[in-house]
């Protein structure tokens, strides 16, 4: 019996570690565009899942803006049928008229497709396919927009998604492992025009960007970079817990008056919320930055404004309330939500007191 070929191997057992304590009350379901990343995932999938007593499906979406996705996405459809997979779905989408630019309009059309059909077949998870090599040029994008912590923090191997868990079992695995599994295993992968499109700043990275830092830096690149993501996601998700255990202690017996930052702050429990409403002042200026960023940022959604329009210009007028007040007026938020400043807590107007 000829030997598995290494890439092959890599790929399952990635894939087994991703899959393994999933419930089997549902199939996992395989996005696929046709591409490599996704095929090889895809065909692992449909390996490893049965022995671990699961049941494996595929959805491919075809977002209409290039000839021939619907033929294209039809035979990834039969081929994931002829390999054993079940359910399977080649789901059109509509990008146009979608906000943002191409790229962020394709991608929440290709989500939201992918979530109503988890829905449909009441997974147990998506699996994605993003390998190392997507994982850095995340980090590197990331690093360009000035987009902190979270954004060096890449993409995390587990996220829920409304509720699924979205997988990606890859981001230990190379693309160039991907292509020589698909070689191994007999299958032609699609290669998106989209991916080499100087228009778009993901391709600038992967064709002019990350090939100069390989040059100039080694292989050890890619590698250097996920790990950057990992230790940073493993920060992050430290002083993520820390701002939540903030917001969900029992409010405060009292709030301080509404002088400046220092005057007469003594220590004070670990909880924010003030027992009349709204946050305490005192108790935001004593936290570290990180947290009290964190803890606006998500008491900010808490109150209903988009997480996808908030941004760090939203969290500093709020952080800026309790660090440099000045008297200023509300701060506004997305969805016409505003924040004041009033004896001593930060409230939305409407509630908080008079």
């Amino acid at each position: 019996m000829a030997a598995l070929a290494p890439p092959v191997a890599a790929i399952r057992v990635a894939v087994r570690r991703a899959l393994t304590g999933l419930p089997a009350d549902g199939p996992v379901l395989v996005a696929c565009s046709g591409g490599a990343d996704s095929l090889a995932l895809a065909a692992a999938t449909a390996f490893v899942a049965p022995r671990l007593g699961l049941r494996a499906g595929l959805v491919t979406v075809d977002h209409g803006l290039q000839e021939g996705s619907a033929e294209r996405a039809g035979s990834v459809a039969r081929w994931a049928v002829e390999v054993g997979l079940d359910p399977v779905e080649a789901v059109p989408v509509t990008v146009a008229g979608r906000p943002g630019g191409p790229e962020a309009a394709a991608r929440e059309a290709r989500y939201q497709a992918l979530l109503d059909a988890a829905r449909r077949h009441d997974a147990t998870a998506l699996l994605v396919g993003h390998t190392r090599d997507d994982q850095a040029e995340t980090v590197l994008l990331a690093l360009t927009r000035g987009a902190g912590p979270r954004g060096l923090a890449g993409m995390p191997e587990r996220r829920e998604l409304a509720g699924v868990p979205l997988l990606r079992p890859l981001l230990d695995v190379t693309r160039d492992e991907t292509r020589k599994a698909c070689a191994a295993l007999g299958l032609t992968p699609w290669e998106d025009p989209h991916n080499a499109d100087p228009s778009y700043a993901r391709a600038r990275v992967r064709t002019e960007v990350l090939p100069v830092l390989l040059r100039a830096l080694g292989p050890g690149v890619l590698d250097n970079l996920a790990r950057t993501a990992r230790l940073v996601a493993a920060d992050t998700a430290a002083l993520d817990d820390l701002a939540a255990a903030a917001l969900a202690a029992p409010p405060l017996e009292a709030s301080p008056g509404d002088g400046p930052v220092g005057d007469g702050v003594v220590a004070v429990p670990a909880g924010v919320r003030a027992v009349d409403g709204g946050l305490s002042v005192a108790a935001l200026a004593v936290l570290p930055t990180a947290v009290r960023t964190r803890v606006l940022l998500a008491w900010a959604r808490e109150l209903g404004a988009s997480p996808a329009a908030l941004s760090h210009r939203h969290v500093a007028a709020l952080e800026a309330l309790v660090t440099d007040w000045r008297g200023q007026g509300a701060t506004h938020l997305p969805g016409g939500l505003r924040v004041a400043r009033r004896a001593g807590r930060l409230f939305p107007l409407g509630g908080g007191p008079g």
